[in-house]
């Protein structure tokens, strides 16, 4: 008898923890955390733990909220 898992999971359904969102983005950890907290960076906390969904962040960034010249007034 093969053994299958009641979830149906693919690897793009799964959350990203901080790490995994920062090295998917090429950041450095405190930098998604100072994102969430000053730029709105769309994310879910669950207990302690943030969660981000990839297609939220893609879109997100894709926005322009990530974008630091925004701040300098260099637009």
């Amino acid at each position: 008898m093969e053994y299958r898992s009641a979830c149906a999971w693919t690897h793009t359904d799964r959350w990203l923890s901080v790490d995994d969102i920062a090295a998917y983005l090429g950041l450095k950890r405190d930098t998604v955390y100072r994102w969430i907290s000053e730029r709105n960076m769309p994310g879910h906390k669950i207990g302690r733990l943030w969660k981000f969904r990839k297609e939220e962040v893609d879109k997100w960034v894709k926005s322009g909220e990530a974008d630091e010249a925004k701040d300098n007034g260099e637009e």
